[in-house]
């Protein structure tokens, strides 16, 4: 069990599942215009989580089986667990697999909203293509992006599915925190990969930093980041109805400080800090935005 949570990097489960709580934070503050029981909103809830991390665990698995040969021959993620033999390619397809058919089954907790199980392909689907987009675009950071920008997105489906129909702008709030996910994980992902730029060059794959050395890349993310930070600037003005005030701000300028640091202690001459600045310090933007924002909004 070691092995697979190994495997599947279990601990940047932080990054998303969060913002997947924070949406059902603000899902359930809005008022729905129906009404759920208790039970209902708890069973939801419930889902929403097993989605989460089945659907996250299937595809970092799908990532692991097909990056093994480009892990083993990277200096960096040769000691993996697929390339250095601690889980076979066989046992992980089973992982992958079993990871699928939990995710797929869990969306039926959300009838009679039914628009979970249908999306529950397309959703895997995207999910999955990002461990193939290193292959033919740079812009793989951004798929990565939407990839965890989906988190509150479904979420919010999950839990207001039954109001898309008649009301399709009631998803805003999910797409508008997915919009700065996006920028977010981009921009770190983007200083994470400039470990690997020579590498990349070396063998054929796609990244910012391949394609625009460590200095552009630097760059890019920095601006990613400050687009990041706009939009969660502007989202209260945006949606008034979430009534979002002091902590929600708080939270804001403490992102702020976060994602400076991130950028202060990584340059182009020393990357020995890089996981310092995507682990650490984005896993208390992740808990402690999330936290704030979701208690705003409820007070």
């Amino acid at each position: 069990m070691s092995n697979f949570l190994g495997l599947i990097r279990f601990s940047h489960t932080v990054f998303a599942l969060p913002f997947a709580g924070l949406a059902c934070a603000w899902a359930l503050a809005i008022p729905f215009g129906m009404e759920f029981r208790i039970g209902t909103v708890v069973l939801r809830i419930l889902g929403v989580l097993i989605c989460m991390v089945s659907a996250r665990s299937a595809a970092m698995a799908f990532n692991r089986l097909v990056d093994a040969n480009f892990d083993a021959n990277n200096p960096r993620t040769a000691s993996r667990h697929i390339p250095s033999g601690l889980i076979s390619s066989k046992s992980a397809w089973y992982f992958f697999a079993a990871c699928v058919a939990i995710f797929i089954l869990a969306t039926l907790l959300f009838l009679p909203n039914w628009l979970p199980t249908i999306l529950s392909l397309p959703v895997l689907v995207w999910l999955c293509g990002y461990s193939y987009a290193k292959r033919f675009t740079s812009a793989a950071h951004l798929w990565l992006g939407l990839a965890l920008a989906l988190s509150p997105v479904c979420a919010w489906i999950a839990l207001r599915g039954e109001l898309l129909i008649t009301e399709p702008l009631d998803i805003l709030p999910a797409i508008l925190l997915g919009l700065s996910i996006t920028c977010w994980v981009a921009g770190f992902d983007i200083i994470y990969a400039c470990q690997d730029a020579d590498f990349d060059r070396s063998a054929n794959l796609q990244s910012i930093p391949a394609r625009f050395g460590v200095v552009g890349s630097l760059r890019i993310a920095a601006i990613l980041h400050l687009g990041m930070w706009l939009v969660l600037i502007l989202l209260p003005s945006l949606l008034p109805q979430l009534k979002l005030g002091v902590l929600y701000y708080s939270a804001c300028g403490v992102v702020a400080l976060l994602l400076a640091r991130q950028h202060l202690i990584v340059n182009p001459k020393d990357l020995s800090r890089v996981n310092e600045a995507f682990f650490t310090l984005n896993a208390i933007i992740s808990f402690g935005f999330t936290s704030l924002a979701a208690l705003d909004a409820w007070y």
